[in-house]
């Protein structure tokens, strides 16, 4: 029997509805949250609550720039990674050599480390839209040329060194570049969903773009892989300009680079947890992800998956991280970041063990997807808890030292995992890349133990 509450004005079917309102003695009424519609059964109002939580996953696309940015993200990353898998298998295929995969990954990050800290106060003086569009500009043009270069017959590694180094310039700028732009398209409010939703967006592309490329590569060649990435760039280019931007009013600081340059790195390092923060980036950039380099020749030597079974384990690496940043995306906002962190970084280091010891094609799959995993959720809320604690006018110096982590320092764990591997082999050298990286882990964390309480 439904009874009417006159001063609540609540019909309700008899104790359960009316628990959803409380009424104090003193006459107060007190709402639970979610609050539950008086009409609806409560089953009905919890499902309603967890509709909300799903929107909530996708919160930052109520922002028209955000979704052009991310509509043309997605068309150019695939192609992005179409030449990642491509050029791999093209160095392996021109020298035999592990050490030589080492040496192109070394040549396509180490201008980062001279580059990339110089570029963060550039970023911090600039309109971030127009640095970006250079930078796509200058990266289309390095594609076009490879394509050509392979398709005249003409492509050796050295050609590969240096339009890898070249890309190298260029990521130096469009890494903190995006990574400050980001804020702009959504606000201070939506930063943490928009940073997961593009790390979803990036590897959404790495599920398609190795698959598509894999299939290309074992059919038509590296040399449309390339052309197609070229291509790409045409839609981040042209979402960029198709934006509506609020003109963001420059901070123009007249201190000499190098002193703006230092005021960054003294900014970091007072702060612990920014400190922690990079650090924890660094030593993962450095040893964690330096598997990467010798894959293609663990999966054609170890795994005997040939160019196909590349780009499949390469997807399978972007399904994990896709779904990482879907949980950062759904469940990110609930105060447990630095737990999150805690556990991601402490449970890599044991799938990479596996990894390493597995001999199967099979079993590889959901480990690269556990990979996926936990590389994403690192480097999400590294990047969320950086830039959420980060003041505005050194934004792009504090996200050019976290980009520096991984594009500038990431060389060297390349080269040298390249060149254990034809020392020691490659199961031995990446294990040992495994314990560094929890060793490094586990240290920074007990120094820093605020990273595990941060929300």
């Amino acid at each position: 029997m439904k009874t009417w509450d006159k001063r609540t004005g609540v019909q309700s079917d008899g104790p359960e509805q009316a628990s959803a309102t409380k009424i104090p003695s003193d006459g107060a009424v007190t709402t639970l949250k979610p609050p539950l519609n008086p009409q609806l059964p409560l089953e009905v109002a919890s499902l309603r609550a967890r509709q909300v939580r799903r929107i909530k996953t996708f919160q930052a696309l109520q922002h028209r720039n955000f979704r052009l940015y991310i509509i043309g993200q997605l068309i150019s990353l695939a192609g992005t990674w179409m030449q990642i898998v491509a050029q791999g298998w093209l160095v392996y295929e021109l020298s035999g050599s592990e050490a030589m995969l080492g040496v192109v990954g070394f040549a396509s990050a180490i201008p980062a480390l001279i580059v990339t800290p110089w570029a963060g106060v550039i970023v911090d003086q600039v309109r971030k839209r127009d640095l970006i569009i250079l930078t796509q500009v200058g990266a289309m043009l390095l594609a076009l040329v490879l394509a050509f270069l392979t398709f005249t017959g003409l492509v050796q590694v050295w050609h590969i060194v240096v339009l890898a180094m070249l890309i190298g310039v260029v990521n130096a700028f469009d890494g903190p570049a995006r990574q400050a732009f980001v804020v702009e398209m959504v606000g201070a409010q939506d930063l943490p969903n928009a940073i997961a939703l593009n790390s979803m967006t990036f590897n959404a592309a790495r599920v398609v773009g190795p698959a598509v490329g894999g299939i290309l590569l074992a059919t038509v060649g590296a040399a449309w892989c390339f052309t197609i990435n070229g291509l790409s760039f045409i839609a981040v280019i042209a979402s960029l300009l198709a934006m509506q931007l609020t003109r963001v009013q420059l901070v123009h600081d007249h201190r000499s680079p190098w002193e703006q340059l230092k005021s960054g790195v003294h900014y970091v390092a007072k702060q612990p947890e920014l400190r922690g923060l990079i650090l924890l980036s660094l030593f993962f950039s450095t040893f964690g992800i330096s598997y990467n380099t010798v894959l293609p020749s663990f999966v054609d030597r170890i795994l005997n998956g040939g160019a196909a079974g590349f780009g499949l384990l390469t997807a399978a690496a972007g399904v994990g991280a896709v779904s990482g940043a879907f949980l950062v995306a759904t469940y990110g906002d609930r105060g447990r970041r630095g737990q999150w962190l805690f556990y991601a970084a402490m449970g890599f280091p044991v799938v990479l063990t596996l990894f390493a010891f597995n001999r199967s094609f099979a079993l590889a799959l959901p480990l690269t997807v556990l990979l996926g995993v936990g590389f994403m959720l690192q480097f999400t809320l590294i990047n969320t808890l950086l830039q959420t604690r980060v003041a505005n006018d050194m934004r792009g110096r504090v996200m050019s030292l976290y980009t520096l982590t991984f594009f500038g320092f990431t060389p060297f764990g390349n080269l040298a995992i390249g060149a254990l591997s034809e020392a020691i082999g490659m199961s031995v050298a990446i294990t040992l890349a495994a314990v560094l990286t929890l060793t490094s882990a586990i240290i920074i964390f007990r120094r820093t133990p605020e990273l595990k309480k941060m929300a």
